[in-house]
């Protein structure tokens, strides 16, 4: 499956994810990102953003991600920071 760019990937738990999410947001653990990115074929070139709560899980999962060859890979840091992102690229 081909993705668009950019991806949205939140790396917190299932139940935050429930609570509130990025709209079109992947919900992919932080522990689990490695595995489920590559069954999501997602490609390695492919512009991926990542959240969490505060940015920390959203690291940790950057580093996974580039270590397994992704090249565009962005903490964005917490939800709240993911929701206005958009908002902020068009000021």
């Amino acid at each position: 499956m081909a993705w668009a760019d950019p991806v949205w990937i939140d790396v917190r738990s299932e139940a935050e994810f429930q609570q509130q999410h990025k709209p079109g947001a992947l919900l992919m653990p932080h522990g689990e990102i490695a595995q489920r990115i590559a069954a999501a074929g997602i490609e390695k070139d492919a512009e991926v953003y990542l959240y969490c709560r505060s940015g920390k899980r959203a690291g940790i999962a950057k580093q996974a991600l580039e270590q397994q060859g992704y090249s565009k890979v962005i903490n964005v840091g917490g939800l709240e920071d993911a929701l206005t992102h958009e908002m902020n690229q068009e000021l």
